[in-house]
């Protein structure tokens, strides 16, 4: 399993990494630093794609690192393809359905070949998509970090764990002081874990799947930079919009900071 590059910005640290045979995208937010010069705790806060194919060694090491809560972002569909019921884990549906196979289809039934460009303007609008029409499920995700007495080690994941997990993932560490590029370097950090499924979008040309299937800079711009031009910046966005105020971020940085 690839590891996590060399970073000043990371901690000596535990393996960021985790080696699930079942989910190649697992991995820890911790060790980036935040608010403060504190850390981002360990073993805490877990980004993955889908948990369906876990294996039994997998599920005894998820029940090793403690975690009692999934957080699931997929969409109906691709949540009955593939369900999961882990011993210990509450599970817990924050659906939204996937818009980019659905507009790739569209354009291919007005006899438009799909290019690279096009895959990435719609990845693009995809992302552009979270912010608005997603914010509900994203301010649930919040809400749900913040629920209880003491916080309990949370995955959350999508299919690939790529691009709602990475908008969900950005939101968390911008909202706990973590630098965009550091963001970004942990967004990125999908193109060298991630295992593409054999035989998935098998019609499509390859160029079009390297971009369906990975993740770009410009992807997650394309969603910080309406954050910014549309709410005047990320800390707005969380305020006004996810309701997570000033009272709400200080509890998220007493759970998921290092003192």
């Amino acid at each position: 399993m690839p590891q996590q590059p060399a970073s000043t910005h990371s901690t000596a640290s535990p393996t960021r990494s985790l080696p699930f045979a079942g989910a190649s995208n697992f991995r820890d937010l911790g060790g980036y630093i935040g608010r403060d010069g504190r850390a981002v705790k360990w073993r805490h806060l877990f980004r993955s794609d889908h948990l369906a194919a876990l294996t039994p060694q997998d599920q005894a090491l998820l029940a090793q690192l403690g975690v009692t809560r999934a957080i699931d972002f997929r969409g109906q569909a691709e949540s009955a393809a593939y369900a999961y019921a882990l011993p210990g884990v509450a599970y817990h549906p924050l659906v939204i359905e996937p818009t980019v196979v659905q507009r790739a289809l569209e354009l291919q039934r007005t006899g438009r070949q799909l290019t690279a460009q096009d895959a990435v303007v719609l990845m693009q609008d995809t992302y552009r998509g979270f912010v608005h029409d997603n914010a509900p499920r994203f301010a649930e995700l919040f809400q749900l970090l913040l629920a209880g007495n003491e916080p309990t080690p949370v995955v959350f994941h999508c299919t690939a764990g790529k691009d709602r997990t990475g908008f969900a993932a950005a939101l968390i560490l911008l909202s706990l002081g973590v630098p965009r590029d550091v963001v970004m370097q942990d967004y990125l950090l999908t193109n060298t874990l991630y295992r593409r499924p054999e035989g998935m979008g098998s019609h499509a040309p390859e160029e079009v799947l390297s971009v369906l299937w990975r993740v770009q800079e410009e992807f997650l711009d394309a969603a910080l930079h309406m954050v910014d031009n549309d709410f005047g910046g990320v800390q707005a966005y969380l305020v006004d919009v996810l309701g997570v105020d000033a009272a709400a971020q200080e509890a998220l940085v007493g759970r998921y900071l290092q003192k």
